[in-house]
């Protein structure tokens, strides 16, 4: 791989090296690397584009890394990728798309990610978006995710999305049985000329399952942010959504929360707070030496953190 393709390995994975563990390396639409293990086998679809991942029941303290870069601009591509989690398993699945784009065409990423997670299973997924070049394309990423989540099992998801990306549509559903827990924290920064929609639809329809889903966002120059989130509480459950935002210089954040009660002991809550950053917060970090700029810097950058 070239310099450009390993910088967004870094950026979106982490990766400076190859990665211990199962992996699928995609690039510029093909795949660059793959490794399986004795619990953990991925094969590539044979109807259209993308893996399917296999977790053996009880396989625990393992990672998957599933990587997709693109650097050639005006490449687009649709991927689906499923990954069937066996019983009592507790693994980590490390995500995420970057572009480097200095062309004058598109670059477009859009990821279809299926999780059928078994029972008493616990999953922590990691997907990372990033933007970068200098050319007028723009790059666009639209990454759908749907998790199937058996009784007792466990997903944290951790959902970020900070630089470079021109144009988003984040959509994201879940499906819940009896005690099963999911956790989502996503993070959020546009600027620019930015667009993005983010989308949380979560049913809980077991006995005890229970869903916690923050976003934290910041929209800065002439940017715009659309978030909803849909709460359906179909058995005893609980189930909050949060949706907490800094709005800066000309952008327009937007925040529409939908909560349905479909059983008498499902209880239900949404929060959403958007607004500017406090005058005081940077006049305090001023005092202690820092420009105006690196103040807001300082603060915004706490607050995604």
């Amino acid at each position: 791989m070239d310099t450009i393709q390993q910088r967004l390995l870094a950026e979106v994975a982490d990766l400076h090296n190859v990665p211990e563990g199962a992996y699928n390396i995609r690039s510029n639409g093909q795949l660059a690397d793959r490794n399986t293990t004795a619990n953990i086998n991925i094969t590539s679809k044979t109807d259209k584009s993308g893996i399917d991942i296999y977790v053996k029941d009880g396989t625990t303290k393992e990672s998957i890394h599933i990587p997709v870069i693109i650097s050639d601009s005006g490449l687009s591509e649709v991927v689906y990728n499923d990954f069937f989690i066996g019983s009592n398993c507790d693994v980590v699945i490390i995500a995420g798309c970057g572009i480097s784009n200095c062309g004058t065409q598109d670059s477009q990423h859009d990821g279809v990610h299926r999780f059928y997670v078994g029972k008493n299973s616990r999953v922590k997924y990691v997907e990372k978006h990033y933007g970068e070049g200098d050319g007028k394309g723009k790059r666009i990423m639209n990454p759908k995710t749907e998790v199937y989540m058996e009784a007792g099992s466990y997903m944290e998801m951790e959902m970020v999305q900070i630089k470079g990306v021109d144009s988003t549509n984040r959509r994201n559903l879940a499906r819940l049985d009896a005690g099963a827990t999911l956790i989502v924290r996503e993070r959020l920064l546009t600027h620019g000329e930015q667009t993005a929609e983010s989308s949380y639809d979560v049913e809980l329809n077991g006995e005890n399952s229970s869903a916690d889903v923050v976003s934290r966002s910041v929209a800065k120059e002439n940017s715009h942010q659309i978030f909803y989130s849909k709460l359906v509480g179909n058995a005893a459950c609980n189930g909050h959504t949060e949706c907490d935002a800094i709005i800066m210089d000309d952008a327009k954040i937007q925040a529409i929360p939908g909560l349905t009660a479909n059983h008498i002991d499902a209880s239900l809550i949404h929060e959403a707070a958007i607004g500017k950053i406090a005058g005081e917060q940077i006049i305090k970090l001023m005092t202690l030496g820092l420009t105006e700029k690196e103040a807001e810097d300082r603060i915004v950058n706490g607050f995604l953190k």
